[in-house]
């Protein structure tokens, strides 16, 4: 009778653990869904740790009691492999050589500091001083005290900013070189106010195409947040739970299809520019694992992924653990030492950088596909 039950407790913990590792799989893959024809879907890759935690659990339960069925999370790891390198990226550092340029980006959030600081802008003016970036590109570079533009764009010799606005609703994005700025050109897209800007510089005898990126914001209120940090607390039961996590998944999910044509139209831009050595950078509002991220990391090296280590936590309120600034490059860079610098937090996000060092213009069998 032990022995019975003993075998049944084996299938049925075998049971768990295969349908955890192929959800496992399944959901580290969603990135290949498009958010605008599956919406919901693809915003399963939300629960991507959750399931990497639990498949550990099965593997922690099976090297103690039944060391042959290890293989069972073994292989779901070893099936998402390429998705945990991108959510979570081991990589030695590497220091920068000589000649390679410093790129930031940093949502500054209007240089409000909200809500952990009544004035941040000091903070912020002063870090970028202190950064020593040849470019920076900034996201919610929106303010109305003038002298923190003035001295913004007394940092460098060359700024600019372009402004988004639809009836009540403004953003702006901004750009912070050493290298002339040639020219401009927004990315026509449709948001409520959010943008691309492609920028062209001229660094050494090359001109260089920058793109800057915010996209489409997932239009929490704070209301909103409150709520999640409360379920994620367990402060929320029974059917008022279950309602409120359906109107944030629908809310999340809104989002992520606005934003699937917009990294569309960013990646049809690169296409037709190919022809220049690229950085792309901004706060994509998306996770890893996303259709954003994906279909421009398919045209570009992720500077994170590449160089980075560990799981590069981007957004900094609680309970919103993520990773969704980056830095991308063409073929004609090569990356160093890419991190989310945690040391401020003046604004919701941390600030993103990373080395870029031109190297020799790549043979068409060895460059990466734009």
């Amino acid at each position: 009778m032990i022995r019975q039950l003993k075998a049944l407790t084996v299938r049925m913990v075998a049971g768990g653990s295969t349908v955890t590792a192929l959800i496992l799989v399944a959901v580290g893959y969603v990135d290949h869904v498009n958010p605008a024809a599956h919406p919901v879907v693809a915003c399963a890759g939300l629960a991507f740790p959750v399931f990497l935690l639990a498949n550990m659990g099965f593997l922690a339960f099976w090297l103690v009691f039944k060391l042959r069925y290890a293989l069972i999370p073994l292989a779901g790891y070893a099936a998402v492999f390429p998705a945990l390198r991108v959510y979570i990226p081991v990589n030695a550092a590497e220091a920068p050589p000589p000649g390679a340029i410093k790129v930031l980006s940093y949502n500054v959030q209007g240089y409000s500091g909200a809500p952990r600081y009544d004035d941040a802008s000091d903070m912020i003016v002063d870090y970028f001083k202190d950064s020593g970036a040849d470019i920076i590109c900034t996201q919610e570079d929106l303010t109305t005290n003038h002298s923190i533009k003035a001295r913004m764009d007394s940092l460098y010799a060359h700024s600019d900013t372009v402004k988004f606005r639809t009836g009540n609703y403004s953003n702006a994005i901004g750009i912070y070189t050493r290298f002339p700025i040639v020219r401009k050109e927004r990315i026509a897209y449709p948001s409520r106010a959010n943008g691309s800007v492609a920028y062209y510089l001229l660094v050494g005898r090359d001109t260089v195409l920058v793109v800057n990126n915010h996209f489409e914001s997932n239009h929490l209120s704070v209301s909103d947040r409150e709520k999640y940090k409360e379920m994620l607390k367990g402060d929320v039961e029974g059917d008022t739970a279950k309602a409120q996590s359906r109107l944030l998944l629908d809310k999340l999910a809104h989002a992520a299809a606005l934003r699937a044509p917009q990294a569309d139209a960013v990646a049809r831009y690169l296409d037709r520019h190919r022809q220049y050595p690229t950085i792309l950078c901004g706060d994509f509002n998306d996770i890893p694992l996303s259709y954003t991220r994906r279909t421009l990391a398919e045209r570009l090296t992720d500077c994170f992924v590449e160089t980075g280590r560990g799981p590069g936590i981007s957004y900094n309120q609680k309970g919103f653990y993520v990773r969704i600034d980056n830095i991308m490059c063409s073929a004609r860079f090569k990356p160093y030492n890419c991190k989310v610098d945690s040391k401020i937090d003046a604004s919701d996000h941390y600030p993103i950088f990373c080395w870029l060092k031109m190297v020799s213009k790549p043979t068409k069998n060895t460059e990466k596909q734009l």
